[in-house]
C-alpha cells in the first residue's frame, strides 16, 4: 500500500456527497435493505445513469437498462456492506478529529465554516447528514486497510523467490545512462499535428547524425525536465527505466544514438547511450524524493472529472502560473498536502505499483500526466534520485512489501466477497 499517504477527505466532491442512509422522499422507494441501511430507489437510478455516461464515454456497448440497474443496485449494496460492517468493527472516529477533517474541506475549498454549511444548504445537503457521511468515509478505509493487509500473507519462499528474480534481472540489465530529445505530442492530437510534432523530431535526429553534439541539441529542442543537462536522464539500473526505452537501446553500445525515433505516448524521443554499467549489486536501490497532488475520486467527482483537473494543473505549472508546491497545498487530498505534496526519499515497494511504475518513468523535475491508483488519480513530479546501499533485512522488507502489493486487490476481493456472504440483504421487487 501507499503508507505515506492518509487521505482524509473528498474535499469539494464531499460537499456534494449525500449521507450513507439516505431519507425517502415523496414518491421515492426502498431499493434494498442492507444489514442496518436502506439503498433508495432514486440512488440506484442516478448510479445507473453515471455507470451508463461512463460506457459512453469509453465507447463501450452499453447494456439493456434493466442490466445496468442491477448492476448499479450491486455496486451501492457493495457500498452499503463497507460502511455498516465499518461502523461496527472500524476504528471510532472522534468528535474533535471530525471537526479538523470538516475545517479541512472548507479550507481546502477556500470556505468559511459558515460558507460550507450555506453551500450545503444550497446543495440540498443537511450538515449533520455530510459530518456523518465523512465519518462513514474514513471509517471504511480505515477498517478495508486493516482487514485487507490482515489477510496477506508472505512466505520466506516466495521472498526468496522474488530476490531470485530481480537479481536475475539485475545481472541482464546492469546500468544504464541514456540522454533523450523529446518533442511532445498531445494526447489526442489531429494528425496535421502529429506530423508536425514528427517532422521536428526527424530534423532533430537528422542532425545529431549528421554530427551535431547530442547535449546541444537536447537543450534547443527537447521538451523534458533534462533538457538543461543535455538530456541526460542519469545512470540507473535498466529495471527503473521504461520497458520501451530499455528495448529501443538493447543493441547499443556507449555512446551510440537509436538510428530511428521512438514513438510513445508521451510523444517522440531520440535516445543516446551515454554510459553502460555492469550489472547493480542487489544490495543496492534507487531511492527517489518525489512530491504529489492527490485527488479522491467519488461519485461526484470521477476519474474523468479529476484526471482533466490535474491536467490543467499540469498545464500551470509548466507554463509557470502556479508553482506545484502551491498546488498541491491548495488542493491535495492527503497528509502529505501541508509539506506541498512533498513525499519524502522512498525505496522500491514503497508506493502502489501504478504509482511507482509511472514516477520510475519520469526524469529528474518531471511531471507525470494523471496516474490512477486505488486512491485516486495523482499528478507526480520526480525531484531527486540516489543509489543507496541496504542491508539484507531491509531487502528482505522491501521484497515482503512489493509481495503484499502484488496480493492486495484479490485479498480486498475476497473479503468483500466475505462481507457480502455475511450481510443481511433483501432486495425489493420494484427492479424485477
Amino acid at each position: 500500500m501507499m503508507h505515506r499517504f492518509v487521505p482524509l477527505v473528498l474535499a469539494l466532491a464531499a460537499l456534494n456527497a449525500s449521507a450513507q442512509t439516505p431519507t425517502l422522499q415523496p414518491g421515492d422507494y426502498i431499493a434494498a435493505v442492507v444489514n442496518q441501511d436502506v439503498v433508495a430507489a432514486s440512488e440506484v437510478i442516478q448510479r445507473t445513469e453515471r455507470l451508463r455516461q461512463e460506457a459512453r464515454q469509453r465507447g463501450e456497448v452499453m447494456p439493456e437498462t434493466t442490466g445496468l440497474r442491477k448492476q448499479a443496485l450491486e455496486a451501492l449494496i457493495e457500498d452499503r456492506v463497507l460502511v455498516t460492517y465499518a461502523r461496527e468493527n472500524g476504528p471510532r472516529v472522534d468528535e474533535a478529529e471530525l471537526d479538523r477533517v470538516v475545517a479541512n474541506v472548507a479550507a481546502q475549498n477556500k470556505l468559511t465554516m459558515d460558507q460550507l454549511r450555506e453551500r450545503l444548504k444550497l446543495d440540498g445537503t443537511d450538515y449533520k447528514s455530510f459530518r456523518e457521511n465523512l465519518r462513514d468515509q474514513m471509517m471504511t478505509e480505515r477498517v478495508r486497510e486493516r482487514e485487507v493487509q490482515g489477510r496477506i500473507k508472505v512466505t520466506d519462499a516466495e521472498i526468496d523467490a522474488y530476490l531470485d528474480k530481480k537479481r536475475a534481472a539485475l545481472e541482464e540489465g546492469g546500468m544504464i545512462n541514456l540522454a533523450q530529445v523529446l518533442v511532445s505530442v498531445p494526447e489526442g492530437a489531429p494528425e496535421a499535428v502529429v506530423a508536425e510534432r514528427r517532422a521536428r523530431a526527424e530534423a532533430a535526429l537528422a542532425r545529431v547524425k549528421g554530427g551535431e553534439d547530442f547535449a546541444k541539441v537536447a537543450r534547443e529542442v527537447s521538451e523534458d525536465g533534462n533538457k538543461a543537462r543535455g538530456g541526460e536522464i542519469g545512470l540507473r539500473p535498466a529495471d527503473r527505466l521504461p520497458d520501451i526505452f530499455v528495448n529501443a537501446v538493447r543493441n547499443l553500445k556507449s555512446g551510440q544514438v537509436a538510428p530511428e525515433l521512438l514513438r510513445s505516448g508521451a510523444g517522440f524521443h531520440i535516445l543516446k547511450v551515454v554510459e553502460r554499467q555492469g550489472a547493480a549489486s542487489l544490495n543496492q536501490t534507487v531511492q527517489t524524493h518525489a512530491r504529489h497532488v492527490l485527488l479522491r475520486v467519488s461519485p461526484q467527482l470521477p476519474v474523468e472529472v479529476a484526471a482533466r483537473r490535474l491536467a490543467e494543473f499540469k498545464r500551470q505549472i509548466e507554463s509557470g502560473q502556479v508553482k506545484f508546491e502551491q498546488v498541491a497545498r491548495d488542493n491535495s487530498e492527503d497528509g502529505s498536502a501541508s509539506a506541498g505534496g512533498d513525499l519524502g526519499w522512498m525505496g522500491a515497494g514503497g508506493f502502489v505499483p501504478e504509482f511507482e511504475e509511472a514516477m520510475n518513468a519520469l526524469p529528474l523535475g518531471g511531471i507525470s500526466g494523471p496516474v490512477v491508483s486505488r486512491f485516486g488519480v495523482h499528478l507526480i513530479q520526480v525531484l531527486e534520485r540516489r543509489t543507496v546501499e541496504v542491508e539484507m533485512k531491509q531487502l528482505r522488507e522491501q521484497a515482503r512489501a512489493a509481495l503484499r502489493e502484488q496480493k492486495y486487490d484479490e485479498a480486498y476481493k475476497e473479503w468483500v466477497s466475505d462481507l457480502r456472504a455475511k450481510a443481511f440483504v433483501e432486495v425489493r421487487e420494484w427492479l424485477e
